[in-house]
C-alpha cells in the first residue's frame, strides 16, 4: 500500500516537475519575444511598400460645423518603396459620384521603423492636400489609415500578379 502512494506521489511529481519546466520554458520565449519587440526587432520602412495595392475607404466628409456627407471611395495606389505615391481613384460623397470614371492623383509617405506613417494625397477631389495617418500590417500586404480631417478610414490590401511582385526598381 504504501510502495503504491510513493509511486502515485513520484507519477505527481514528476508531471508537476514536467509542467513547471515548459512553463518556464514558455515564460523564457515570451521573454524573449518581448525584448526582440522593445529591441526594435520590428523594422518597417518605406520599402515595405512597394506595388499597387487595392484600396477601399469610407466615412464621413465634415466641410462645415454640424455637416456630415457620406463618403465612399475606391482605388488603386502604387507605393514605389521610395516616398513617392501614385493613386487611381472613384470617389462618391452622399450619392454623388465626384467624377464620370477615375481620377488621378499623386502623393507622398513616409512610414517609421515602428511601421506606423504619415501620407499625403493630392486629388483635383479636393481643395486641399489630404493627409492620412498609417499603420502597415503584414510585413506590408496591409495599410490601415484615417484622414487627418475628417472622419475617413481607408485600408489598402497588396496586389499580386499572376507572376507573383517582380523584382522591386
Amino acid at each position: 500500500m504504501q510502495k503504491q502512494c510513493v509511486t502515485k506521489l513520484s507519477g505527481f511529481v514528476s508531471l508537476v516537475m514536467m509542467s513547471c519546466g515548459l512553463l518556464a520554458a514558455g515564460a523564457t520565449a515570451v521573454a524573449q519575444s518581448s525584448a526582440d519587440s522593445q529591441s526594435g526587432a520590428l523594422q518597417c520602412s518605406n520599402r515595405m511598400l512597394w506595388g499597387d495595392y487595392g484600396a477601399s475607404a469610407e466615412g464621413l466628409v465634415l466641410p462645415a460645423p454640424n455637416v456630415a456627407l457620406q463618403f465612399r471611395n475606391v482605388a488603386i495606389t502604387h507605393f514605389d518603396g521610395r516616398g513617392d505615391l501614385s493613386y487611381l481613384e472613384h470617389t462618391v460623397i452622399n450619392g454623388i459620384s465626384q467624377e464620370t470614371g477615375w481620377t488621378r492623383s499623386t502623393g507622398t509617405y513616409a512610414v517609421n521603423a515602428d511601421c506606423t506613417g504619415m501620407l499625403t494625397i493630392n486629388t483635383p477631389d479636393s481643395p486641399v492636400p489630404i493627409k492620412v495617418s498609417f499603420v502597415v500590417f503584414r510585413e506590408g500586404e496591409e495599410v490601415r489609415g484615417v484622414g487627418n480631417s475628417n472622419a475617413i478610414s481607408t485600408v489598402w490590401n497588396k496586389l499580386h500578379d499572376r507572376e507573383g511582385d517582380r523584382d522591386r526598381d
